[in-house]
């Protein structure tokens, strides 16, 4: 009986998410009731039974509405709407994706941070809600405006960016916007978060080409439909020091040495 009666609460929960949902989508794309039912071909009144919650739409009807307002069912279900801002919706080719946007008392974007320790789930929780809800928030009033995150290093693939060190990214909606060259966080199906210098191979191969500014690790490519997330490099905190030696110019030069760079104009002031 308990548990019929926990089933129950909790379908009433969903109907009830649904029916405002329905109505908060209506109302933002200023429609009447009568619109509506023009456009997803059923009665005014039926609109009216959803949104007072005096009947539920069939899976059929969900997948209709859903389809046009260009949401997926299981945000249309589970998620209400009244309570995210349009900047929550990001457009990924035809349809969007709700995305969790961490607001702070003055109303300003704060960064989630994913620590190492969490970085190995971040997989299976980069669209769950209640899993980036729970990761750690920083705020820098000084970034431009997007969705920015913070990601953390591992290992000497992108020197000089130091194991332990976190890349802030922005969040690229569009895998038109890439930049030859330049450098992001990507999150991939087969490789997990990787941080890598990016070429867009997309027209010719279908695919992106990652890059190590350590040339010891050798450049690889990713077919495009395995990249789920793309963030493009804002800045950098490093959490361990430089040491002395590491700050030196001959250092530096090796660095760059190794990296297929000469120096020249450099060398002569040595």
């Amino acid at each position: 009986m308990l548990k019929f009666s926990a089933l129950y609460a909790y379908i009433c929960s969903v109907m009830n998410v649904v029916a405002t949902n329905i109505k908060h989508l209506r109302l933002s794309n200023k429609l009447s009731q009568e619109a509506l039912a023009k456009i997803i071909e059923v009665p005014r009144s039926r609109i009216g039974s959803y949104e007072e919650n005096r009947s539920a739409p069939s899976i059929g009807m969900l997948i209709k509405l859903a389809d046009y307002f260009e949401i997926p069912v299981d945000v249309l279900i589970r998620t209400d709407l009244c309570k995210t801002g349009d900047h929550s919706l990001l457009k990924i080719a035809n349809n969007r994706i709700l995305f969790p946007v961490a607001i702070d008392s003055d109303n300003d974007n704060l960064i989630e941070l994913v620590p190492v320790k969490a970085s190995a789930g971040y997989l299976s929780g980069y669209d769950d809600p209640e899993y980036i809800e729970q990761l750690q928030h920083i705020k820098l009033p000084f970034l431009p405006t997007g969705k920015h995150r913070a990601f953390p290093i591992k290992g000497d693939s992108m020197l000089p960016m130091k194991d332990g060190a976190f890349v802030i990214g922005r969040f690229v909606e569009s895998r038109t916007d890439i930049i030859d060259g330049r450098t992001y966080v990507l999150l991939t199906l087969n490789d997990g978060m990787v941080y890598k210098r990016v070429y867009d191979r997309i027209t010719e191969k279908g695919n992106l080409l990652l890059v190590s500014d350590n040339k010891s690790y050798e450049p690889y490519e990713v077919p495009i439909d395995e990249i789920i997330e793309l963030w493009e490099f804002t800045c950098c905190i490093n959490t361990q020091e430089y040491r002395e030696d590491e700050l030196q110019i001959s250092s530096i030069l090796n660095l760059f040495n190794e990296l297929g760079i000469e120096l020249k104009a450099l060398k002569k002031h040595l």
